[in-house]
């Protein structure tokens, strides 16, 4: 069987010609968990430096690039220069001692000056490995020894996929905040059900999860697609946008790994803020998880060295209105991107559901404007961030009308009564089948049925509610009956920290506003705070 390799050609990827060969998905865990705990037993020794699970990631990220480019560069057949000469993965082999650290910092400024992908993944790129021998062990002994070309995409990119998952649960990166659970995420695409010919975005889409299910999903079957079909699904099908050059260049190259794109083509990662402005281009499907935290704001220091905190509030000629809210205005801008008759999944705080004003206005126009037929209620516990009460709404964007196109709105209760943890009871897909097998994938929403944790209310019943909220809640909370109902103590804790959290979270909020509104109250008020130096 001939391996085709990340982006070499526009064959199927190599999990797809696996699948072909067999018959079924073969498990490649061994062999990337071998990777993994390779590349993850020196991430250890560089702690000592002062190298956190994230800036490691983004070392091998440099390396694995360059290495891959070689192995292409000097393969026997059909071989082909990605980076120019003076930029080779060769330099560093033959480099030793500060020589080594003067070539490597030469390669990653040169680099990423570079246009599409080589740029966003070179993008201010700098060298975090400041001892010669250790980073000569890493390029010699980690990552030149393997044959990355030829391990196929199931490998590498399973492999890349458990390092950012390690880097998102090391609690000193803040780098959770980038990662939602990937059980999640597939229960959410398999219901939207995106095909080869989708495009689809995420406008917020940190290392790249719900970009790599997506186009697994759409992978299935495309045994059957025509070679122009394939090539869209590798270099069109997906697309992102993320603000943070780092997490950008994760995602850019996490993709590439998945043999999504092509390391000499254009970056399918937008390395910029989403929310400045329309791009003006439309996606037939958004899936997202928008960054958690309310407000949008710019931090400036004055001339005595104090800082000030301004919210920030987008003004959009589309955006229906404007706000400081930074869930809003994702929430907006995913529905002016999103085509006619194109499908959404966007995960939400609590907030969205029974805010006033601004997302009472929203709330509104998703009824009215689009279809906005069901909602996920999720369980706490499952987020690296605290506190995080979050929902997933599903919308459908539909041409102008005068009448609403909402018609019923299904709401699954995931919450109630059911307690997850990161580590010791996290959430799986199997907790989430009931909600996918409910949803009907394919079928007439009106032939879904009602059981306890899925309801359906109609459209003049939403309108009726206070603010036109959603804050929907039927069933009973079984540990406010009895206390032999209670769950598991540590899940208890885990519960009150994150309300607390989130209370924490909400008079932070408060106390930046009042700090830019009335700052001649700053004094007084810090008079009457406890000393927590003591």
């Amino acid at each position: 069987m001939e391996v085709v390799t990340t982006g070499l050609t526009i064959g199927l990827p190599a999990h797809i010609l696996v699948k072909l060969c067999k018959g079924k998905s073969v498990t490649t865990t061994p062999e990337a968990r071998r990777l993994v705990d390779k590349l993850w037993a020196y991430c250890n020794v560089l702690r000592d430096d002062g190298v956190g699970v994230i800036e490691y990631t983004e070392q091998l990220t440099y390396l694995l690039f360059l290495k891959m480019a070689h192995e292409r560069a000097t393969r026997r057949l059909n071989p082909q220069n990605i980076v120019p000469d003076k930029y080779s993965w060769q330099r560093l082999l033959d480099a030793e001692g500060t020589d080594l650290e003067v070539e490597y910092t030469t390669i990653l400024v040169g680099l990423a000056q570079e246009p599409g992908t080589l740029g966003t993944i070179f993008r201010k790129a700098q060298n975090r490995i400041q001892d010669p021998a250790k980073l000569k062990r890493i390029i010699v002994d980690l990552i030149d020894r393997e044959n990355w070309s030829a391990s196929g995409t199931d490998i590498k990119g399973d492999a890349y996929e458990e390092l950012l998952s390690k880097g998102a649960s090391d609690k000193g990166s803040g780098a959770g905040q980038y990662f939602t659970p990937r059980d999640l995420i597939r229960a959410i695409v398999d219901v939207v059900d995106p095909k080869p010919a989708d495009t689809v975005v995420d406008p917020a889409c940190g290392t790249g999860g719900f970009l790599l299910v997506a186009h697994e999903h759409a992978s299935d079957g495309a045994e059957h697609l025509t070679p122009t079909q394939r090539e869209h699904l590798r270099d069109q099908f997906v697309s992102g946008f993320e603000l943070v050059d780092g997490t950008a260049r994760l995602a850019a190259m996490n993709l590439l790994l998945h043999g999504i794109g092509m390391p000499d083509g254009n970056s399918l990662i937008n390395v910029r803020d989403a929310l400045i402005t329309d791009p003006g281009q439309r996606w037939s499907v958004v899936l997202s998880n928008p960054p958690f935290g309310r407000k949008s704001s710019l931090t400036m220091v004055g001339a005595d060295g104090r800082e000030a905190r301004e919210d920030l509030e987008i003004e959009r000629q589309d955006f229906a209105v404007t706000t400081g809210n930074k869930q809003l205005n994702f929430l907006q801008h995913i529905m002016t991107i999103l085509d006619i008759n194109g499908r959404a999944a966007v995960v939400l705080p609590d907030n969205v559901l029974f805010e006033g004003g601004a997302g009472e206005v929203l709330r509104r126009k998703l009824l009215a404007d689009f279809d906005l037929h069901t909602m996920l209620r999720l369980p706490t516990g499952i987020f690296y961030a605290q506190g995080v009460k979050a929902n997933v709404l599903f919308f459908d964007k539909k041409p102008a009308s005068e009448l609403p196109w909402t018609k019923k709105f299904w709401v699954y209760d995931l919450r109630t009564n059911k307690h997850f943890t990161l580590k010791q009871t996290p959430l799986r897909r199997q907790h989430l089948e009931e909600f996918v097998e409910s949803y009907l994938i394919g079928k007439d929403r009106d032939e879904r049925t009602e059981t306890e944790r899925w309801k359906s209310f109609a459209y003049d019943d939403l309108m009726a509610r206070d603010k036109v909220n959603f804050d929907m809640t039927w069933l009973r909370d079984d540990s406010l009956e009895a206390a032999d109902n209670l769950p598991a103590p540590e899940i208890i804790a885990r519960e009150i920290v994150e309300d607390l959290t989130a209370a924490l979270a909400e008079f932070e909020a408060v106390a930046a506003a009042l700090e830019n509104v009335v700052p001649e109250y700053q004094v007084p008020l810090a008079g009457l705070l406890p000393d927590r130096s003591r």
